[in-house]
């Protein structure tokens, strides 16, 4: 069975083709440097001691400190961790933040075991990956993943700060922190506001290859996966115009051409732990039928492997738009790119999460707020705007619209804004790219341009001879 690494592989070797640099060299930027297995003794619930197997991988060093989340999943594995930690070199270097790629996971199910324990085990990895030199704001910075949340950074971070009290910059150790432990506001829905980001920008992409045109209103929209990802991106595509049609969930799935409650459908969620008495649409046992339901936009944001040649030759949408990381196998990607359905990557899709977690290192290294050095500044500039106009017209802005004009930024308009110029950016970017070499597509395109970026920084740092 084809493991993440062997997905990043064959789209890696599929771009490469298209290069002119050294195979060597291109064979040294593909490697993973480091991967790290743990075995430590944790005392569960009953006091019995258990062994937590854990994994860390270091992609690439070509830029410090690696960065990548840690997931927590019994299916955990080095090949998976591995292959992951490639991803996030790659995605690094499509939205231009200064990390090498990483990934963890340890092998437990947090859903199945007690927060005491779960917290007992998340302080014990940190001791470990501290002994070893792999955490620390210079040297390798986790975030959330699948399994993880805000409530497992915060233990990390005061994990380390205990570990290393001399370190001034303990907390940028990791991110997706809580607000009250220096976290970033934004970073919560970062990854499905990117997503959300990244459609828009391929919906005004008239190179693309999709004859939807621009702009989300009536768009008919399927999510797999009402977890962070897919909650936020669908929420976000719902207010500027899309119609959520299908729902899929690990239970069911839902169907409504009409359109589905997407807000009272994840409140059944979270209420029941799942959708399949949840009282609307078709709904199907098997949620993977609901990915095969007539829609403009399919947005796979749970799993892997989720896009097969199984049911690739079933899909009926213009526009798959890869939200989780790797869930159309590179089989199926081929299939889909013969009927002619453009696929938006998960290279360049779900890059939003890394990019406010860099905003939220940046804050964490220069212990200042972002909207603290600018808002009040801001003030003052638009309420000279403001003076200017009315004393050149004569006329006043009422009061409560001018106190709305003079506001400056907030941090958490910082983080939007800077994070929607950052997707629209790296568009261009690929896109360009693809039109420029004459790609097949955007996942190549998307490829080609992290790995010459990523070659040639290993030629300038001397990291290849």
């Amino acid at each position: 069975m084809a493991t993440l690494y062997d997905d990043f592989t064959e789209y890696f070797e599929a771009a490469a083709q298209y290069s002119e640099l050294n195979p060597r060299l291109l064979e040294q930027v593909k490697t993973c440097n480091n991967v790290y297995q743990m075995s430590f003794p944790v005392e569960n619930d009953d006091g019995e001691i258990e062994v937590i197997e854990a994994y860390r991988a270091q992609h690439s060093h070509h830029r410090l400190p690696t960065k990548g989340g840690i997931r927590y999943s019994t299916m955990v594995d080095a090949d998976e961790v591995r292959g992951l930690a490639a991803l996030m070199t790659f995605k690094c270097a499509i939205v231009d933040v200064p990390f090498g790629g990483a990934k963890g996971g340890v092998c437990i199910d947090p859903y199945q075991r007690s927060p005491e324990f779960v917290e007992r085990v998340t302080r014990r990895l940190v001791i470990e990956l501290n002994r070893h030199q792999f955490i620390g704001p210079a040297i390798d910075v986790p975030a959330p993943d699948y399994g993880t949340s805000a409530r497992e950074m915060a233990w990390i971070a005061d994990t380390y700060r205990t570990l290393n009290p001399h370190d001034i910059n303990h907390f940028a150790c990791v991110t997706g922190k809580p607000l009250s432990l220096h976290g970033i506001p934004g970073r919560r829905e970062a990854t499905g506001l990117g997503v959300f980001h990244g459609i828009i920008n391929c919906l005004a992409d008239a190179r693309a290859g999709h004859d939807l045109s621009p702009g989300l209103d009536g768009k008919r929209v399927i999510v797999q996966g009402l977890g962070n990802v897919g909650y936020h991106a669908a929420r976000e595509l719902s207010d500027h115009g899309a119609r959520i049609v299908g729902i899929a969930e690990h239970d069911a799935g839902l169907y409504d051409p009409n359109g589905l409650d997407m807000e009272a459908i994840a409140r059944h969620r979270w209420e029941h732990g799942g959708i399949g008495n949840f009282p609307a649409g078709q709904v199907f046992a098997n949620s993977l039928e609901t990915l095969e339901q007539s829609c403009d936009i399919l947005v796979p944001a749970a799993l892997e492997h989720q896009i097969t040649v199984d049911n690739a030759d079933r899909i009926r949408a213009g526009i798959i738009a890869e939200a989780a990381n790797a869930p159309t196998t590179p089989d199926a990607d081929r299939i889909l790119r013969e009927r002619g359905i453009t696929l938006i990557p998960d290279l360049y899709l779900n890059a939003g999460g890394v990019t406010v977690s860099y905003f939220e290192w940046i804050k964490n290294l220069s212990h200042v707020s972002f909207d603290r050095m600018l808002t009040g500044t801001a003030d003052m500039q638009n309420r000279r705007i403001l003076d200017t106009m009315q004393a050149i017209t004569g006329s006043a802005v009422p009061l409560q619209e001018r106190a709305m004009l003079e506001r400056g930024p907030t941090e958490i308009d910082i983080v939007h804004n800077s994070l929607a110029k950052t997707m629209g950016e790296s568009y261009q970017r690929i896109s360009d790219l693809r039109s420029e070499r004459d790609l097949p597509d955007l996942r190549t395109a998307a490829y080609l341009y992290s790995l010459e970026l990523v070659a040639q920084s290993y030629l300038e740092l001397g990291l290849f001879p």
